[in-house]
């Protein structure tokens, strides 16, 4: 009670301040305190105000993208780092009863943001302290709560099992809650799809603090909308139950890099139909850079192949040489490994890191970013592929990853989950564009450098519409405010979701028909 009593002084004592946003995060902070947080005695902890020496640390811990770590970046009137599901309740009461907006962040990694900034006044409920993970190895299953990060999932499963994984993305400190509701990418989605297809439960809260606890409970229409439909326009998911997939006790890796110089052109050209069609255990990205040339000052494109076969690398070659002799694959290419040190190896570790690497949430290196993406359904002409790397050149800066697709991912209908990118497609294209100057005049540059890029993809990606993926979230693509519409949603959920959209736009308007759950680019409810 005493600690209570302090605190309250506390809040007399910043409500005089002149701060229009200081006494509007007081507000909240009264809000919250008055609506009581179970236990009380964690207002303090769990809620912190842009008065708290804390706040910096708390809201910049996952904030990856320097493009929205700037003084001038809106802040969020608090952070709460909700610890149990009542202390959410809580936080959104007071969203309701202040009309201020909320955003949820699991990992961060919204490409825009869009988790933990706004340009109307908001707070963000921090998912952070939920990161339990519960495997039953008998089952097959596991429950992943939203907040951790997909290498502390990696990193768990292996912990007590070297016989099964599970098919999510690249980098280890992606947050599970956004991660699996825009889709998931891995480097075995070609043998078991994305990591939706392999959610087989879920736990949602909506706007009034109703929590369901399973699919039963949620209804399958809210399940379906949830994996691969961005799950922020629908509630704060609690977690995801997913089922484990086998994997062998060896794995093979490799990379293979040539510049134009040493024949990238043809590989290219060959990869576009090796690589959605070889082995299904078999994944190669490709990966386009820009290096130094052979000449001062000149500069080229190094094409890098890099893959991984869920088998030994007798195997590996076997399907190389059959399917794509021209990379000319040696055994000394190749590295035997378990499955869990190829998840380090996909993220750039050196090989023989120690696992425990994974459990670092913490983002390594802070950087500006920005990321577009495409799909390619028909292979691009070698005069095509020519003038894609010589525009590379003059651009500079832009890297792309091409990421095959064929096996499972061409097996499983486009209207099974929201995300509608299936058979049809050769490879999702990501374009990344990284830098570290700071500066308005660079950061423009820098993002005309990207579009110009996408811009001139336009005659070889797909069309009408022009397909993004929602995971490398995109506004140049189309934006609804802060006041979403129905119209003006249908121009970026079309490139996100195609015919899905309209579904999920039905079950918003059924299970959200206020908007409560709303930013940039959510889905919008019927009107």
């Amino acid at each position: 009670m005493e600690n209570i009593l302090v605190f309250c002084l506390l809040l007399l004592s910043v409500s005089v301040a002149t701060s229009q946003s200081v006494i509007d995060s007081a507000t909240f902070l009264r809000c919250i305190v008055r609506q009581g947080l179970n236990p009380p005695d964690q207002t303090s902890e769990v809620t912190y105000i842009p008065t708290n020496s804390s706040f910096a640390t708390v809201l910049r811990r996952r904030i990856p993208n320097l493009r929205f770590d700037k003084p001038t970046t809106p802040k969020p009137l608090a952070v709460v780092t909700v610890k149990n599901w009542s202390q959410i309740g809580t936080a959104l009461a007071c969203s309701r009863e202040l009309s201020v907006q909320v955003r949820i962040r699991s990992g961060g990694h919204d490409f825009e943001g869009l988790s933990y900034t706004s340009t109307v006044p908001f707070f963000v409920i921090d998912m952070f302290s939920f990161r339990s993970i519960d495997l039953n190895l008998t089952e097959g299953t596991a429950w992943v709560d939203s907040g951790a990060t997909i290498g502390e999932l990696y990193y768990r499963i292996a912990e007590k099992t070297n016989v099964f994984g599970f098919p999510a993305g690249l980098t280890p400190t992606l947050g599970v809650g956004g991660h699996f509701s825009g889709g998931g990418y891995g480097t075995m989605m070609r043998k078991y799809g994305l990591s939706v297809d392999n959610v087989v439960g879920s736990g949602i809260i909506d706007s009034n603090g109703n929590i369901y606890t399973d699919r039963v409970s949620m209804g399958e229409d809210l399940f379906w909308a949830i994996r691969g439909g961005g799950a922020a326009s629908f509630g704060i998911v609690l977690g995801y139950r997913i089922r484990l997939v086998p994997v062998p006790e060896r794995v093979t890796v490799f990379t293979v890099g040539k510049t134009v110089g040493e024949g990238a052109l043809d590989l290219i050209m060959k990869w576009q139909s090796f690589a959605p069609s070889t082995d299904r255990n078999m994944f190669v990205k490709l990966s386009l850079k820009i290096v130094n040339g052979t000449k001062p000052g000149e500069k080229t494109v190094l094409a890098s192949f890099i893959g991984m076969y869920l088998g030994g690398s007798s195997k590996t070659l076997n399907v190389m040489n059959r399917d794509f002799p021209e990379l000319k694959l040696k055994r000394t290419d190749c590295t035997e490994m378990r499955w869990i040190d190829s998840v380090l190896f996909w993220a750039g570790y050196p090989i023989g890191t120690p696992t425990s690497v994974l459990l670092d949430t913490a983002v390594a290196k802070k950087l500006f970013m920005k990321r577009k993406s495409d799909f390619v359904k028909q292979p691009i002409s070698r005069t095509g592929l020519d003038l894609i790397l010589k525009k590379l050149v003059q651009v500079e800066k832009v890297e792309m990853n091409w990421n095959p697709y064929g096996g499972r991912m061409g097996e499983i209908t486009s209207s099974r989950t929201p995300f509608p990118h299936r058979a049809g497609n050769l490879f999702n294209i990501e374009y990344l564009i990284d830098w570290s100057e700071a500066g308005d005049a660079v950061e423009k540059d820098y993002l005309s450098r990207a579009r110009e890029m996408h811009g001139f993809m336009t005659p070889y990606v797909s069309s009408n519409p022009r397909e993004a993926y929602l995971n490398y979230r995109d506004l140049d693509i189309g934006s609804g405010g802060n006041s979403t519409t129905y119209e003006g949603g249908k121009v970026y959920g079309a490139k996100y979701f195609k015919d899905n959209f309209e579904r999920l736009v039905n079950i918003k308007s059924i299970y959200d028909e206020i908007n409560f759950w709303r930013n940039e680019q959510s889905i919008p409810v019927r009107k």
